[in-house]
């Protein structure tokens, strides 16, 4: 029977309410905290927590690199002081001794806290940080809410789900046995979804997942990942933390009372796009890990 594998899934915001705080997350860490392996044990042991005081540094994040956690997935919902200068450190020298990290954020600046991250940081592209370097893609996608500016990519309702494609050979964090060809085909829809690419400079790094705009039919990117290289262990860049919030995956659960678009239920209709959607969350958490995902 091997160890759990000691996940910290983690907000970039101190508790509040109304906002997308780490509670907001738990159908996420019941999915992680329930996976077993082939022996019937634990796969993963899970924390769940929000960041402390902004404006000094987290007692957890800011340590990270001394801890015994094995992978952060960091959701950044901050509106740009989230992360600590300290925190940031700690969290690039957790990769660089070879540790797993996912990050995730979402439309214009909703995150931007996360730039300063060594590696996985360059691959997110904001409104007025580390902007894009390509002009086409920095145009408003989603015309549904006009106060929000680009990059907000509409892959559809929250609640729905999307399709999705994979680019290149399938990544393992995609496998699903369920679907033709072994591939995952979907993952939840989101009104204004975040902008990812590939660092160029990064050979380690390759966009591994896209969507399509509902609004204007353009391809974007989903997700990137980052093999384990000497610059440091395994990474995942995702276009929003919606893939992994409660309200996108049973909008029941409830929002934050600034949301104002109006839920779909399609994923709650069509329970194979949930079960898919788990089963990457399983897989990122594996790979990240260095496990065998069609194995474990």
């Amino acid at each position: 029977m091997s160890q759990p594998i000691r996940v910290l899934l983690q907000t970039t915001i101190p508790t509040a309410e109304d906002d997308w705080h780490i509670g907001r997350f738990s159908l996420l860490a019941q999915t992680l905290a329930s996976a077993r392996g082939a022996d019937g044990s634990p796969l993963f042991e899970v924390t769940a927590r929000d960041r402390g005081p902004v404006g000094q540094p987290d007692p957890v994040l800011s340590t990270l690199d001394s801890s015994d956690v094995d992978q952060l997935w960091l959701f950044a919902v901050d509106v740009g002081d989230g992360l600590h200068e300290a925190d940031c450190e700690a969290i690039s020298r957790f990769r660089r001794r070879g540790s797993g990290v996912l990050v995730a954020r979402d439309h214009m600046d909703l995150g931007c806290s996360i730039c300063s991250l060594a590696g996985v940081g360059a691959a997110n592209h904001f409104h007025t940080h580390n902007l894009d370097p390509n002009p086409a893609r920095r145009q408003i996608d989603d015309r549904e809410t006009s106060y929000i500016l680009w990059p907000n990519f509409h892959s559809g309702a929250n609640g729905d789900w999307q399709s999705i494609v994979a680019v290149g050979e399938p990544h393992p964090v995609l496998h699903d046995p369920d679907e033709a060809g072994g591939v995952l085909a979907y993952l939840p829809a989101h009104p204004h979804e975040g902008a990812v690419t590939a660092p160029p400079d990064d050979p380690s790094a390759r966009v591994i997942a896209q969507g399509r705009s509902k609004a204007t039919g353009q391809m974007f990117n989903l997700a990137v990942a980052f093999e384990s290289s000497g610059q440091g262990g395994r990474a995942i860049a995702q276009s929003t933390f919606h893939h992994f919030a409660d309200y996108n995956w049973d909008p029941r659960q409830g929002s934050p009372s600034f949301v104002s678009e109006t839920p779909g239920d399609a994923i709650q209709r069509h329970p194979h796009a949930l079960e898919a959607t788990r089963r990457y969350v399983r897989n990122v958490a594996l790979w990240l890990a260095g496990r065998d995902v069609a194995v474990a």
